[in-house]
């Protein structure tokens, strides 16, 4: 395995890392930065293409050991050795990892998403902490979800953050990009219905929280941290849903409402099929 010493910022290769970990993508099509071992190391197991990895010099051995070393490097895998203070400079965490990469995620399209007789989709709209994202990305994985689409003023999943909650999930869920109006088309023509997840709202009757059938095909709409689901969007929905709060709260954190709503629809799957026949 060779390793190339690179001692200059001026590197296109390390412009490229820092612009990639900055933009949150590449200036190369379809190429993306990531930060520490664990993240190379979930990138890896989900079959992810490896381009580039940098690692600080006298951490060399990282890349020839485990958990690194339980993968096969591809032999076009390029592996640059920088000074340390290079890299960190390099990095956009407040405490650099000594190992970074650039890799190639896959790239999704809507039958993927939609795949099997009942997708399960969660549609995250102007969602825009990367925490949240990630969170929201690791509970549709863990829930059996078929894909997400993030809409525009959502954050973008490849945000360091975002790659750190998800727990390796971003890589492997199916997830896409869409506009409002795609989305809505494509969802349409598939049969899914659609649900906006509100807060406790008074203009509206929303259906009672175990009342809607969600082993149907459904996509769940997932708003803002602030102010929730934007009106053009949640008018077009199918139904509005609100996940009932004894305590004197609004609303629930994104993530949460989230995460609730796709157990939910988890531990109704996993229900005999008559349970859902009287509902609707």
């Amino acid at each position: 395995m060779a390793i190339r010493i690179v001692q200059s910022k001026g590197n296109e290769r390390v412009k490229e890392l820092r612009y990639a970990l900055r933009q949150h993508r590449s200036a190369t099509p379809g190429i993306v930065g990531l930060e520490g071992i664990h993240l190379l190391e979930e990138a890896l197991r989900a079959g992810i293409e490896v381009v580039t990895v940098f690692v600080a010099q006298g951490y060399e051995h990282l890349v020839s050991q485990p958990p690194l070393a339980d993968f096969s490097l591809a032999d076009s895998v390029e592996i640059l050795a920088l000074p340390r203070q290079l890299l960190d400079d390099t990095a956009t965490t407040e405490t650099p990892q000594p190992i970074a990469a650039l890799v190639r995620p896959r790239t999704w399209k809507w039958p993927r998403l939609l795949t099997g007789p009942s997708p399960l989709l969660v549609v995250l709209s102007g969602v825009q902490d990367p925490g949240n994202l990630g969170t929201i990305l690791r509970s549709a994985e863990a829930f059996a979800a078929t894909g997400a689409a993030l809409l525009p003023g959502t954050v973008s999943r490849w945000n360091a953050k975002t790659m750190r909650a998800s727990a390796g999930s971003v890589f492997r869920l199916p997830m896409l990009t869409a506009t409002d109006q795609e989305c809505f088309e494509q969802l349409r023509k598939a049969g899914v219905q659609t649900l906006a997840a509100m807060p406790r709202e008074e203009n509206f009757i929303t259906p009672s929280f175990g009342s809607l059938n969600l082993t149907r095909p459904t996509a769940l709409f997932i708003g803002s941290e602030g102010s929730g689901l934007a009106p053009e969007i949640a008018d077009q929905c199918d139904a509005r849903i609100t996940i009932p709060c004894p305590g004197p709260v609004e609303s629930l954190n994104a993530a949460v409402a989230a995460s609730i709503l796709l157990y939910e629809a988890s531990r109704q799957r996993a229900l005999p099929a008559s349970k859902h026949s009287r509902r609707r």
